[in-house]
């Protein structure tokens, strides 16, 4: 790699065919394709043909494959054929699975790239830093996570955090200086700034040296590939996955055992103890769930949430509380001006009344612009106060035409107030606006105590104010200063403004405080303004909520703040250390946090907290890489919106999991049973193989695009520790499956005592069939499915049809028929079968009814019980 630090800039940019204006595109382009894209390269993918294979390396498919090679050594062709078939289908299957995982993955992480700023053709551009060329000029700022390895060509206080690369935690200032030394090390390069590093202050711009494998990182990332993380849920079902093949294998040599002492064949038996154990295990489980937490935050970029770490979708419905920023998440980000109050002693200039000449004012002294389609370009307080002028029923729209600007003494922080100077009739106007008090000492005969009170009364309301005031004389004096114009001022008036709440987000709060969720907010302003704030949109509700400052939680002790913080509802003019001890102190009380922030210093709350929110707009490259979820609008209420979307989520995940194991727990009970009560096995194991296929499969799926249920923001959040077959699901899956079973055995009992020789493919059907009635029923935890409209989840609906129609297709086909060994059934005898399969439905739609009627969670007379703030209520 050449030594760039040691160049001068002049034959760097000669070197790279470059200059201080950039690359024009067409040569940016032509440099992509020479050098690829600035990326680092991950590990190699598997091929499309290995990701095949490795359908064929799981266990219990190696088994399949003992048993079709056992089948054709004892000469059954047939069996053979069939359930290498089946292996080939159960193969193509999870391989669309992983596929589709893989691809999703792939689009989310797409989605979470960084743009950077630069200069190209001398324009400066926003471009995917994926784009990035040797050569390119590029801007640096506060925030930005250096996109390449760059010479730097100008630095304005520009300083560079490059404990990544280094292990130096301090900010390293940057220079253009040329460096000597050859071999300096990469921390003592002060006119470099290489790829992953963060500036932490100030501006520069510099020349793309290097990019992608070709950077420092680079080097230090063909040592090192990163495996995709699994989620918290993955793990849990992979560890259950391995207890419940030690209690298959134990089940399966049951069957094998009893069948040998009934004098089954030994082949036949070993058969379907392989089937029982294919059946039972859910392998396809981590690839379903993949999918859909992949697709699931895929589908909330729509509502303006983006994911950058999956276990994130899963964890949401976990959030106890929500730390939000106020100005631009709660808030508008956008001045209005709310009030306009005129001085008791009302001044009248010329032909206009009071109220005239306080709109007179606030069009004149300002310096907005109008650009194209009126759009207002300025200050956002100023912008405020022209849009309220102009849409006023007493404003003038001559005004604009009849007073040109003559002079004007511009606003400065230390005076705290701007004049602007006009003719108007031969005579000259002066108007100045400015801070209340400013303002007051610059004026005559004002009527202090009526001023104070109408300020206390905005304040109050967490209004700004501001002051203005006017003069009107003959001749301007000689010298135009602050000392010549600003003084005998007449006080005409008060406007009173505020950055009010978005409409959207007193829903969200009241949604917060119903699924059991404290919203809290953190702001740099006033604590008067943020209370007013806090209070509108019912962040504040009880008397017991507190709004406290900086100042007092620098006072407090460790243990102070514990035994506080759940009664804290609004911080004022904190700092990001302190936001980060808020986190710390709220997790120590077993609290789920979520935390917005948008600026460098924010980055290590929200990489402490359970679920770090960044801001899409405002938000620097820092605070987006420490985060978990980007907010696309910088809206709170996106942040309800993607807890109601994770919960969703999660409960479609259990219901996968509900319907899939109680399928499987029907069917192994089924051949468990049997041969314990004297009966011979009820299917022979391409049933339970065909069962498992198009069963498994199909419907599964579909569960993915289940909508919310009604009752999903009235619940309290998920305990993280929680057991994915907790709240019923472990219980439901035992006495659901042990149902089937005794169907099935039931329906092979009386068959068989009424000497109809169709009795297996009645059982086959009956199982088959049951499965289908199970899931329709489970598509709530709560409602009936006639409340929820069979055609609510039409993906649904289409599986289960398709499932209905394979089979019966192997019922009756002919040519199946000789596969499967199945018999056609009679009309009277499918109407059994259909109506033995409904037992399932029925069943659970009772369990669902005596749910509905001993709890009532959805609104019913029994209150939901809330945590917030360390209180019940009822």
């Amino acid at each position: 790699m050449m030594n760039y630090h040691l160049l001068p800039i002049s034959e760097i940019l000669e070197l790279l065919d470059t200059n201080s204006k950039g690359l024009h595109t067409a040569e940016a382009e032509e440099r992509i394709a020479r050098y690829g894209k600035n990326e680092l390269k991950e590990k190699k993918k598997v091929s499309v043909f290995v990701l095949l294979l490795h359908q064929f390396k799981d266990v219990m498919v190696l088994i399949l494959l003992l048993a079709a090679i056992i089948s054709f050594a004892v000469g059954d062709v047939k069996d053979t054929i069939v359930i290498l078939v089946i292996v080939v289908l159960n193969a193509i299957i999870g391989f669309i699975q992983e596929y589709r995982a893989e691809k999703a993955m792939e689009a989310l992480k797409k989605m979470s790239a960084f743009n950077a700023t630069v200069r190209r053709g001398g324009t400066i551009v926003q471009i995917a830093a994926s784009e990035l060329v040797p050569g390119d000029i590029i801007i640096l700022e506060a925030g930005m996570s250096v996109p390449a390895d760059i010479r730097l060509t100008e630095t304005y206080s520009l300083k560079v955090e490059e404990a990544a690369l280094t292990g130096e935690s301090n900010a390293v200032e940057k220079n253009t200086t040329e460096i000597t030394v050859e071999n300096s090390p990469l921390g003592d390069r002060f006119n470099m700034a290489y790829k992953t590093t963060i500036v932490t202050y100030g501006r520069g711009e510099g020349i793309v040296v290097a990019t992608g494998m070709d950077t420092e990182i680079g080097r230090i990332a063909q040592l090192l590939q990163e495996d995709e993380t699994k989620t918290p849920l993955q793990k849990r079902l992979a560890d259950f996955g391995k207890k419940l093949s030690f209690v298959v294998v134990f089940i399966c040599l049951i069957i094998y055992g009893a069948g040998l002492l009934r004098g089954e064949d030994p082949i036949k038996m070993l058969l379907t103890a392989i089937s029982v154990a294919v059946a039972a295990i859910p392998e396809a489980l981590p690839a379903v769930i993949t999918i859909a937490l992949a697709l699931g935050a895929k589908r909330m970029v729509s509502k303006n949430a983006l994911i950058r770490k999956l276990p994130a979708v899963e964890t949401l419905g976990s959030v106890t509380y929500i730390c939000s920023d106020k100005t631009g998440t709660i808030t508008q980000n956008k001045m209005t001006v709310m009030d306009a109050w005129i001085a008791p002693k009302e001044v009248k200039i010329e032909t206009f009344s009071g109220e005239e000449l306080l709109l007179l004012a606030m069009e004149l002294n300002h310096d907005v612009i109008e650009v194209e389609d009126k759009i207002l370009k300025g200050d956002p307080t100023e912008v405020a106060l022209v849009e309220y002028t102009r849409k006023n029923k007493n404003y003038d729209q001559k005004w604009l035409t009849d007073f040109k600007r003559q002079h004007e003494l511009p606003f400065d922080s230390v005076r705290k107030c701007m004049t602007t100077i006009y003719h108007l009739k031969g005579k000259w106007l002066i108007v100045t606006k400015g801070a209340v008090e400013t303002i007051v000492s610059k004026c005559d005969e004002v009527n202090s105590e009526e001023i104070n009170k109408a300020i206390e009364n905005f304040a109050q309301q967490g209004k700004r104010v501001l002051g203005y005031a006017i003069k009107y004389i003959d001749t301007l004096p000689n010298s135009i200063s602050i000392e010549t114009i600003e003084n005998n001022l007449k006080f005409i008036g008060l406007v009173a403004m505020i950055d009010p709440p978005r409409e959207e987000v007193i829903q969200a709060i009241d949604d917060c405080h119903t699924a059991g969720i404290t919203p809290v907010m953190i702001t740099g302003d006033h604590p008067i303004t943020a209370k007013a704030i806090a209070t509108e949109t019912k962040i504040l509700r009880h008397k017991t909520d507190r709004v406290i400052t900086g100042l007092e939680l620098a006072t407090f002790t460790e243990e102070e703040f514990e035994k506080e913080i759940e009664y804290i509802k609004v911080y004022a003019r904190v700092s990001p250390e302190q936001k980060l001890n808020i986190v710390k102190a709220l997790q120590k009380k077993n609290h789920f946090v979520a935390m917005t922030g948008d600026g460098v210093n924010d980055a290590p709350a929200l990489k402490r907290a359970n679920i770090g929110i960044a801001m899409g707009i405002t938000g620097t490259d820092v605070s987006k890489e420490a985060a978990h979820m980007i907010l696309l609008d910088d809206n709170f209420a996106t942040i309800i919106k993607a807890v109601r979307e994770g919960r969703r989520i999660f409960d479609n995940i259990r219901k996968f999991i509900k319907y899939t194991m109680t399928s499987n727990s029907g069917e192994v009970w089924t051949i468990f049973l049997a041969p314990l009560i004297g009966l011979p096995i009820p299917l022979l194991p391409i049933h339970i193989l065909w069962i498992n296929l198009v069963t498994d499969g199909l419907p599964g799926l579909a569960f993915a695009s289940e909508q919310a249920e009604e009752d999903i923001l009235q619940r309290p959040p998920r305990k993280t520790d929680e057991s994915i077959f907790s709240g019923g699901v472990g219980v439901h899956i035992l006495w659901v499956g042990l149902l089937m079973g005794a169907i099935c055995i039931g329906t092979q009992g009386w068959a068989i005592h009424a000497g109809n020789e169709k009795w297996m493919t009645m059982v086959f059907t009956v199982l088959s069939i049951s499965q289908m009635g199970h899931a329709m029923a489970i598509r709530s935890e709560w409602k009936s499915l006639f409340n929820q409209g069979v055609f609510g989840n039409k993906q649904l609906l289409g599986a289960v049809f398709l499932t209905l129609g394979l089979q019966i297709a192997v019922i009756y086909v002919p040519f199946l028929q000789d596969i499967f060994r199945t018999q056609a059934l009679s009309a009277v005898e499918l109407l059994i079968c259909l109506s033995l399969s409904s037992i399932v439905f029925w069943a659970v739609e009772i369990e669902k009814w005596s749910k509905r009627r001993n709890s009532k969670p959805q609104g019913g007379s029994q209150a939901l019980i809330v945590h917030d703030a360390g209180r019940n209520y009822l």
